[in-house]
């Protein structure tokens, strides 16, 4: 019969080491940082990232994640995955767009310059002819 454990004894639950977060569906081995090779196999970039190996894969790319197709296998540069971790990523077409909405919005110019182009153009500026 087991014994009630006492106040003085440690209690196997708290003293555990912290787990690592959970990663979906990741298989990620129990490698400390300092053990990672310079060179990654797509297996441990994406334990490294802590996602999927497809999402590595859909990452890959010029504006993307660094990486290289050697034959059938793909190699990623610790380094390189460490820098692109730490560099904010490029705004898309329609996050550029967005920002630019209202920029000239109290531009007094604004009026003549667009007057000018429709001139140019050969154009009214209202579909009456004005």
């Amino acid at each position: 019969m087991p014994r009630p454990k006492t106040k003085t004894e440690p209690n196997p639950r708290v003293n555990r080491p912290a787990k690592d977060p959970p990663t979906r569906g990741v298989k990620t081995s129990r490698v400390q940082a300092a053990e990672w090779p310079e060179v990654l196999t797509l297996a441990e970039t994406a334990a490294y990232l802590r996602v999927p190996e497809a999402e590595v894969v859909r990452l890959v790319g010029p504006p993307g994640l660094p990486g290289r197709l050697i034959g059938s296998e793909w190699r990623f540069s610790r380094a390189a995955v460490q820098e692109w971790l730490r560099t904010p990523p490029e705004p898309s077409s329609r996050e550029s767009l967005l920002a630019l909405t209202g920029a000239w919005k109290d531009d007094p110019d604004v009026d003549d310059m667009l007057k000018e182009i429709y001139q140019r153009r050969g154009r009214p500026m209202t579909e009456d002819g004005s």
